[in-house]
């Protein structure tokens, strides 16, 4: 597994706490949640890049959301997965925020974490979703 990946997982897993302890964003980001086993096969590159994601998705939470919201058709968005939700908050994160990731490349990152993490049709959800943030981004250049 390559560290970016390793990198999304634990951004993912940081939002996923976030959303249940809304811990403050210097302590979410120190990754005090990893055990000092896991923590040693982590270089500090990868808790760099996780560090940006999770600190640039909170930064930008109600822009992320709000393209959230956009995209859900007859969905509540309090309803939504905690796992579904941290996927895409950094997924759009990516999309909106890291430029010189390609689109594709985010989406397929977004569907291989949320088979291993989320439900049998998350996946399915999470495509629809990023997808549609994707081409509405498309028709705004």
């Amino acid at each position: 597994m390559g560290s970016r990946r390793k990198a999304r997982i634990i951004a993912f897993q940081s939002l996923f706490g976030w959303e249940m302890n809304r811990v403050a964003v210097d302590e979410l980001v120190q990754f005090s949640w990893l055990d000092e086993e896991r923590r040693e096969h982590v270089d500090p590159e990868t808790l760099s890049f996780a560090k940006l994601i999770v600190a640039g998705c909170l930064e930008n939470l109600d822009t992320i959301d709000a393209a959230i919201r956009q995209q859900l058709e007859n969905w509540d968005f309090s309803r939504l997965a905690r796992v579904d939700l941290a996927v895409l908050r950094m997924s759009v994160y990516a999309l909106f925020f890291q430029k010189d990731i390609p689109a594709s490349v985010t989406i397929d990152e977004a569907i291989d974490i949320v088979k291993e993490f989320g439900s049998d049709d998350s996946y399915r959800f999470i495509n629809g979703v990023l997808d549609g943030i994707r081409k509405a981004q498309e028709s705004l250049r």
